[in-house]
């Protein structure tokens, strides 16, 4: 095999066993799985800076340098999602005490609002004695 197919061949590998290792891994394991993989990735940016810094030509400090980059996405994207796997665990704060129901005010009941138009005679609201006379305005 040539030498691109073999690194090609080695990469999918890599890969497909990656996936299948991980996609088993229980919940529980993620934050100590995270853990050794930022310690995996601060090998990878040490690998690349000794790379980066025997580049002769222009093509290598680019590439040296997207590795770079990408290593250091990758560690900083790890400790991200581990803190905040991990502020899954803190304790919430205390909530303050709701008031007690007993300071709230009684309610007063109000008088029946008529309807919209039409105003009730004071003959119609209250009821009148027999024999009791109306006066008039």
């Amino acid at each position: 095999m040539t030498g691109i197919v073999w690194y090609l061949t080695i990469f999918v590998l890599a890969a497909f066993v990656g996936y299948e290792v991980i996609s088993k891994v229980p919940s529980i394991l993620h934050t100590p799985l995270m853990s050794g993989s930022n310690a995996i990735h601060g090998i990878v940016l040490v690998g690349a800076l000794f790379i980066l810094g025997e580049a002769a030509g222009p093509a290598q400090l680019v590439l040296g340098f997207v590795a770079v980059f990408l290593a250091t996405l990758n560690i900083v994207g790890g400790f991200v999602v581990t803190d905040r796997m991990l502020e899954m665990f803190h304790a919430k704060p205390e909530r303050a005490p709701s008031p007690a129901p007993s300071t709230v005010a009684p309610a007063v009941e109000s008088p029946a609002v008529p309807a919209k138009g039409h105003a009730p005679a004071a003959e119609e609201s209250a009821p009148q004695a027999p024999g009791a006379e109306s006066r008039g305005p």
